[in-house]
C-alpha cells in the first residue's frame, strides 16, 4: 500500500505535536486518524499518534472576504488551493515503535520540525492495535474530545481488522479502564454507539 503523506511538524512535545498542511492535502487526514512520523530515515524509530483536532485559522484576507456580499467560486477557490496559512492537526501521541518492536509508551524524544507525518494504512494500523494499551493516553488527554476520538479510532482500526471480534474487545477495555469513572464511562459509550 502507497504511504500518504498529510503534513509536516510544526511544533512538538513528548504528549503530542502540532502538525500542518496546506488547504489543498485537506482532503486525506481525518479527525481520529492514526498517523505516523518517522523522524529517522532509517524507519528504526517511529511516532504514532491519533489527530484530535484539526483547524483552520484566519488571515487578513478572509476576516475581509466573509463580510462581502458576493464572493466569486474563483476567489475561494484561490484562497483554498494557494492559501498560506496551514491546516493545523493536533495529534496526541500514543506510543512509539523502535527497532521493529512497538510500545504504547510515551515517545522517548519528540519528532523534529519539518518532519513528515503519514497516514497509517490498514497493515500499520493492524500492528499498532493488537495490543490497547495505548487507550490509557487517549482516556487521560485533557485538551481532547475522548469520547469522539475513541469512536472515531476505533470505527477505523475496526475497518483495518475486518473483525467484529477487535471491537468487542476494545469495547470492553473501555469498559473496564473507566469503571470508576461513570460520567466519562457514559459520554464515551454514547460516542462509540454512534459507529459499533
Amino acid at each position: 500500500m502507497e504511504t500518504i503523506q498529510v503534513g509536516r511538524l510544526l511544533r512538538a512535545g513528548t504528549t503530542g505535536f502540532i502538525a500542518g498542511c496546506s488547504a489543498s492535502q485537506f482532503n486525506i487526514p481525518s479527525f481520529g486518524s492514526l498517523v505516523m512520523v518517522n523522524p529517522e530515515q532509517n524507519n528504526k524509530y517511529k511516532i504514532y499518534g491519533l489527530i484530535h483536532d484539526i483547524h483552520i485559522d484566519d488571515d487578513g484576507l478572509v476576516r475581509q472576504l466573509v463580510t462581502s456580499n458576493n464572493v466569486s467560486d474563483d476567489v475561494i477557490r484561490d484562497n483554498r488551493e494557494n492559501r498560506i496559512v496551514p491546516v493545523e492537526m493536533s495529534v496526541l501521541a500514543v506510543g512509539y515503535e523502535q527497532d521493529g518492536k512497538i510500545h504504547h509508551l510515551l515517545p522517548p524524544r519528540p519528532p523534529l520540525s519539518l518532519d513528515v507525518i503519514y497516514l497509517c494504512d490498514d497493515n500499520d494500523i493492524v500492528r499498532f492495535t493488537e495490543r490497547l494499551g495505548y487507550f490509557r493516553h487517549i482516556l487521560n488527554a485533557k485538551d481532547a474530545p475522548i469520547g469522539e476520538v475513541l469512536a472515531a479510532h476505533i470505527q477505523q482500526a475496526s475497518s483495518a481488522h475486518k473483525d467484529r471480534s477487535w471491537t468487542e474487545k476494545a469495547i470492553q477495555e473501555v469498559i473496564t479502564l473507566l469503571r470508576d469513572d461513570y460520567p466519562t464511562l457514559m459520554s464515551v459509550l454514547g460516542a462509540l454507539g454512534e459507529v459499533a
